[in-house]
């Protein structure tokens, strides 16, 4: 059973293989999207990250989603030299670097308390699966080329694993190195990095792209995650254990 929504400005696919799903498995799913949209959007006016940065609503008032989401932001700028950080250079607080993977991890949550095995949960192209998919097989994750995006160049096989990416080419800019707002981040163009669930594999990608050429080296050297940046002349930088998991 599967669905595709667009949901937080981005299409969102939910697909259960296991033959108990129900219709409104998915739609209890896709409904928790539009749920953290509704909270942390910054398009939203009435969202509670737009109405925080007004002013109209003090801390102590936060909901448990937002106090949650900020202690994981400033828990990820710590763990990552500073490279990850939530205010935007107009001042105001910006937490899409974080809220997409972590919602999609608690999307892959509310499927796995249901008791439900093999499933995959896609937002704009960052995805948590577990289990097979319908042919039995590892769920196949590509990674376009973001020169020439109708290209794969390259295929991730995973079973439990969280994997995004991080890059300018579709979206624009909405990440910044926070060390310095002028870095137009030129030199790589997309990061894509594969950890042990998508909400650690998404804040330590954007981590990583916002440090340039050294966001591949930053993933080397993290326990349990492979990472492969393609930079602006097409060449492509992959970490020691990423064959494990990839094909041309």
């Amino acid at each position: 059973m599967k669905e595709t929504r667009i949901i937080m400005g981005m299409p969102v696919t939910v697909e259960i293989v296991d033959d108990s799903a129900r219709r409104s498995d998915l739609e209890e799913v896709l409904h928790y999207f539009s749920y953290i949209d509704g909270k942390f959007s910054t398009y939203k006016e009435e969202s509670e990250i737009s109405r925080i940065n007004r002013g109209e609503i003090r801390e102590e008032s936060y909901s448990g989603d937002m106090k949650e989401i900020l202690e994981l932001s400033d828990k990820t700028a710590v763990e990552t030299d500073g490279y990850f950080d939530i205010t935007a250079p107009d001042g105001k607080i910006d937490p899409s670097g974080i809220v997409k993977g972590w919602a999609i991890y608690g999307a892959a949550k509310i499927l796995e308390e249901k008791g439900f095995k093999n499933f995959y949960v896609d937002a704009g192209g960052d995805v948590q699966v577990n289990g097979r998919n319908s042919r039995g097989e590892k769920w196949s994750i590509g990674i376009k080329n973001p020169l020439k995006q109708d290209e794969i160049v390259k295929v991730i096989y995973a079973d439990r694993e969280g994997v995004a990416t991080s890059g300018l080419y579709i979206r624009g800019r909405h990440i910044y190195n926070p060390k310095d707002f002028k870095d137009e981040l030129e030199e790589v163009i997309s990061l894509t990095v594969i950890g042990p669930n998508i909400y650690e594999a998404d804040r330590f990608a954007t981590a990583a792209f916002a440090m340039g050429r050294r966001g591949i080296e930053f993933v080397e050297k993290l326990d349990g995650f492979e990472g492969y940046s393609i930079d602006k002349k097409g060449i492509s930088t992959m970490t020691s254990g990423f064959s494990r998991y990839a094909h041309a």
